[in-house]
């Protein structure tokens, strides 16, 4: 994973130790205060809640246990790698696409932000500038050049 996808990752797991934990341990004090817990639907509420806050404490400290962290401004090159920022135009009409292919925990489309396990990131890995690359796609295969690789 790049940096900035490890930082936030660790930022996650600081607050929910810090701030969800707690609170939902409070939650199902005061709702264990209102008497049957076999019909205490807030208590059960809670209950389920504190699971998933555990069980996703569990899965990022297991994800940062095993991260190799990489920082994309270190990497050069024209080859397409983990962390590159890839510019590349479709052969037939031209239209540019710029992606940063990032960790799956990572990847954000809106930002332009795509996970090393997605189609187009997959396509796009060990190829170089000037290289033309098939993309299958969900309407098909998409023939694209790749006109810049950049490590931001």
């Amino acid at each position: 994973m790049t940096v900035k996808g490890h930082a936030a990752l660790k930022d996650e797991l600081k607050k929910l130790k810090s701030e969800d934990r707690p609170q939902i341990i409070a939650q199902i004090a005061e709702a264990r205060e209102h008497g049957d817990l076999s019909e205490n639907a807030e208590y059960h509420a809670a209950k389920e809640r504190q699971g998933f806050i555990e069980a996703r404490i569990k899965e990022l400290e297991a994800k940062l246990g095993r991260a190799q962290v990489v920082d994309p401004t270190t990497l050069s090159g024209d080859k397409v790698v983990f962390g590159a920022t890839v510019t590349f135009a479709d052969v037939n009409t031209d239209e540019e696409n710029t992606w940063c292919i990032v960790g799956d925990d990572e990847g954000d489309v809106k930002n332009g932000r795509i996970g090393i396990s997605a189609p187009i990131a997959r396509a796009l890995i060990g190829k170089s500038v000037g290289d033309e690359v098939a993309i299958r796609t969900p309407k098909g295969v998409k023939e694209v050049e790749i006109i810049s690789v950049e490590f931001k």
